[in-house]
C-alpha cells in the first residue's frame, strides 16, 4: 500500500512521502496566487477557489489570508458561505461545509493530528479524520475545531472555543472544551444582543 493510499484511508502515513508532496506543492502554489489577488480581483479569486477545492457553491467569499495544507483540494463547500481573515483549514482529510456557513476571524478547522506514541511521533507520521460542519451554522472568532468534529445545522460555536466533540444541531455552544449550553429558541427570535429586541417589522423580510 501506497502512503497516499494510507493517507486516503485515514491510516498512519508519511506526509513526507515524496508522492504526496509533490502533489500537496501544486495546490499550494495555487493557494499563494489566491492570497496574493488584490481586493478589487473578486473574479479572479472564484476562478482561483474553483480550481482549488473539492467543490465550492454559488455566493461563496473567503476573505484572504486563507491557509490550507491542500489549498482547499479537501474541502466541500456549500452555497453562500462566508470566511473571514485568516481561517486555516487543515485539509489533509475532507472537510464537509454546508451552506450559509459563516466563520469568523483566526478560525481553525483541523483534520490532521499524530500519534500519541513518541516513536511514532519521532518519525514524523500522521492520520487524518474528517470534520463535518452542518447547514447555516456560525462559528465565532478564533474557534479551532479538532479532527473527527460534526457540528449540527444551525448552531452557534462562541468565539474562542474549541471543539473536541460533536455538537447538535439547533444549540448554542462555547467554552474549552467547547460543551452546549442551550438550544436556540423564541428568545432568540425576539432579542437580538442582551435586552434589544429585533425590529422584524424594519428587516424587510
Amino acid at each position: 500500500m501506497t502512503q497516499r493510499e494510507r493517507m486516503d484511508k485515514g491510516l498512519i502515513y508519511d506526509p513526507g512521502d515524496s508522492d504526496i508532496m509533490t502533489e500537496q506543492t501544486g495546490y499550494l502554489d495555487l493557494l499563494y496566487d489566491f492570497n496574493d489577488t488584490r481586493p478589487s480581483e473578486g473574479e479572479k479569486r472564484q476562478a482561483l477557489l474553483k480550481k482549488m477545492f473539492g467543490s465550492i457553491g454559488e455566493g461563496c467569499y473567503i476573505e484572504p489570508p486563507l491557509r490550507a495544507n491542500w489549498a482547499g483540494k479537501n474541502v466541500y463547500m456549500g452555497d453562500y458561505c462566508y470566511a473571514n481573515f485568516n481561517l486555516t483549514l487543515v485539509d489533509d482529510a475532507p472537510i464537509y461545509i454546508g451552506n450559509k456557513v459563516m466563520f469568523g476571524p483566526n478560525v481553525t478547522v483541523a483534520t490532521a493530528n499524530h500519534p500519541i506514541d513518541p516513536e511514532l511521533r519521532e518519525r514524523m507520521l500522521q492520520y487524518n479524520k474528517e470534520v463535518r460542519i452542518g447547514n447555516n451554522v456560525w462559528i465565532g472568532t478564533g474557534v479551532i475545531i479538532v479532527p473527527g468534529v460534526t457540528i449540527g445545522d444551525n448552531s452557534v460555536i462562541g468565539a474562542g472555543s474549541i471543539v473536541t466533540k460533536d455538537i447538535p444541531a439547533d444549540v448554542v455552544a462555547y467554552g474549552n472544551p467547547c460543551r452546549v449550553i442551550r438550544k436556540i429558541s423564541q428568545h432568540d427570535r425576539e432579542f437580538f444582543y442582551k435586552n434589544e429586541r429585533i425590529d422584524w417589522e424594519n428587516l424587510g423580510l
